[in-house]
């Protein structure tokens, strides 16, 4: 059996960062004041020389990032997904996106996990925002195995790149000798047909408990999890609405513009099935601890089983 690791994907992260960079001589990384909270510093503790503190300017290092990558590097430029997918939205657009740079962006502290930091910190929205943008990847791991995994497919790939990490630390779920990442493919963690529940980033462990616990009570749900939302896997989301007929869908994200939209524009063109969305209802979080407010917007264990009950016995 793998060891469970309980551990932040940013801390993931910066680890994985370090271990790329000791063979890869091109892998910069930028900060902006904050790599300690986005675990950088692990990055930057072991390599200084190719680590740059761009300071409370997220605009100007996206700025940064595009001419590192224009002259051959490859740029990682970190901060809170707020501010690096928010305040710097035009940067990416125009000098990364655009010219379809080899930029890496990650985005730390997402979602309503983010906790006592409050509404404007807790950022439901970057997932909608990276996905508007042509060319651009949309990576959302879900532990910290598949967080190592996903950051070395990211520095190989050629072109912009936006990983979103998570600030709550959390048990790992997969087998690192048996695990397998490919950008684009969606991966079953559990059979079952009498629903699919498409899942991605920190709660998919969540609903892996549920669905696992209602297999014990007759209710066999098929759990999908998505690692890449851009590209989408079309063929796993498919095969689950024509062989389940129903889909149910879990992110720590607003439900309008992430996984659940991505999830519908698939099966209402290619087949149509009814979609249940779990999620951020067009909300904005507030202050509190991390696992009351999972707890509080239906984002765990608990509540996913009861929203797949009703769903099966509806």
């Amino acid at each position: 059996m793998a060891e469970i690791i309980t551990k932040a994907t940013r801390e993931s992260f910066g680890m994985a960062l370090c271990e790329l960079a000791k063979t890869n001589k091109d892998i910069v990384v930028l900060d902006a004041d904050l790599a300690a909270a986005t675990k950088t510093s692990i990055f930057k503790k072991e390599f200084p020389k190719r680590f740059r503190d761009c300071g409370i300017a997220e605009c100007n290092m996206m700025g940064v990032a595009a001419g590192l990558a224009a002259s051959g590097k490859i740029p990682v430029a970190a901060s809170f997904a707020m501010f690096a997918t928010g305040r710097a939205f035009e940067q990416i657009r125009n000098s990364i996106a655009y010219p379809h740079l080899n930029v890496k962006i990650a985005g730390s502290h997402a979602g309503i996990s983010t906790g006592e930091d409050g509404a404007t910190h807790q950022c439901l929205e970057d997932i909608a925002l990276m996905r508007t943008l042509p060319g651009m990847v949309v990576l959302n791991p879900a532990d910290h195995y598949e967080m190592m995994a996903a950051t070395k497919a990211a520095v190989e790939y050629k072109g912009p790149v936006y990983i979103r990490l998570g600030r709550l630390a959390i048990d790992s779920f997969n087998d690192p000798d048996t695990y397998k990442f490919e950008l684009g493919k969606g991966i079953t963690l559990h059979e079952g047909n009498d629903v699919a529940v498409i899942a991605t980033g920190l709660v998919v462990n969540e609903a892996l408990k549920a669905v696992r616990e209602l297999k014990t009570q007759g209710i066999n749900a098929r759990l999908i999890n998505i690692h890449t939302i851009k590209p989408i896997d079309e063929e796993i989301i498919i095969k689950a609405a024509k062989e389940t007929g129903r889909i149910i869908t879990v992110e720590e994200h607003n439900i309008i513009g992430g996984l659940a939209d991505a999830v519908c524009q698939v099966t209402s063109a290619k087949c149509p099935v009814p979609v249940t969305r779990i999620g951020v209802e067009d909300k904005f979080g507030y202050s509190g601890p991390a696992k009351e407010l999972l707890e509080i917007f239906g984002l765990c264990k608990d509540n996913i089983a009861k929203v797949i009950t009703d769903v099966v016995k509806g």
